[in-house]
């Protein structure tokens, strides 16, 4: 919602796209309910929805150029022996919190030939410079984090999400990127490889995430209602969900999308977390 207020106060397109790169869960029956949700609440977008699963030889391309340029190596570690590496050093790797040691950074071929044969699939990650680099994040203000070897294609084959959403954004001509702010140290990485494909930058405003009573992100996992359609189950329609997310903007309760244009400035957003709604609450684990 923040997303598309944005846009359309400044008389801005709004493009939709599915980022639908794990194949086992996404499907076209998840897509035309989140598409119907969005519409139900006001939003509307400009031109043809987007899948990314369509799109794996541009993400390809941009690993080849990258590879071209000596900045992309097989990585053979899995996610638990990168976690044991990171508890088990003493100091800690480059980059946001969780960033990769490089432990397959500087392997030779006899090493790559050998976790080939013990039947390991490899990653490719970026060989980064590890340099720090920052932007201006319209609500953050400055943000900035040391670039790690981040991963451009998964050891199933399938391309990471920090390089699919660099291509795709230069693609759709994406000139302001909205998103939750536990995504903003992960920004750094992307304008990286936006930097090293030619890419233009866009502007980011990355906004408080949603929580429960006690501080955590709401998650579908913990029985939290956080669909439209689990709302509907307990009587929770769309109108009120539109309501209380208006309000928690400061725009106020009860108008539609269409005349709170005019009203949006991202500018007077507030920077703490919002508590989720009590009927989020009153409806979640056992209801």
């Amino acid at each position: 919602m923040i997303a598309w207020l944005s846009a359309r106060s400044v008389g801005a397109g709004f493009v939709m796209r599915m980022e639908d790169l794990d194949r086992q869960q996404s499907n076209r029956e998840h897509e035309r309910t989140q598409l119907a949700d969005l519409s139900s609440i006001g939003l509307d977008w400009d031109g043809d929805v987007i899948r990314q699963s369509e799109r794996f030889d541009l993400y390809v391309e941009a690993i080849e150029r990258l590879a071209e340029a000596g900045l992309v190596y097989e990585c053979y570690c899995s996610r638990r022996e990168i976690r044991n590496e990171i508890e088990a050093s003493a100091q800690a790797p480059h980059g946001p919190p969780g960033s990769y040691p490089g432990t397959c950074r500087d392997l030779t071929d006899a090493d790559r030939a050998r976790r080939r044969e013990e039947g390991r699939q490899p990653a490719l990650r970026l060989r980064s410079d590890h340099r720090t680099v920052g932007f201006v994040d319209r609500l953050l203000g400055p943000v900035e984090a040391v670039v790690d070897d981040v991963v451009l294609r998964r050891n199933d084959g399938v391309p990471a999400y920090n390089l699919a959403v660099v291509v795709d954004d230069a693609a759709q001509g994406v000139s302001e990127v909205v998103r939750g702010d536990d995504l903003a140290l992960s920004t750094p990485r992307q304008i990286r490889l936006q930097e090293l494909l030619g890419l233009a930058r866009p502007r980011y405003l990355h906004v408080p995430l949603v929580v429960d009573a006690g501080g955590e992100r709401l998650a579908k996992r913990r029985g939290m209602p956080v669909t439209l359609a689990d709302l509907a189950r307990v009587d929770v329609g769309a109108d009120t969900v539109v309501a209380w997310l208006t309000e928690s903007l400061g725009l106020g309760a009860g108008a539609g999308l269409a005349d709170l244009v005019e009203r949006f400035d991202p500018d007077r957003l507030d920077r703490q977390p919002v508590v989720a709604p009590s009927f989020v609450v009153e409806a979640g684990p056992g209801s």
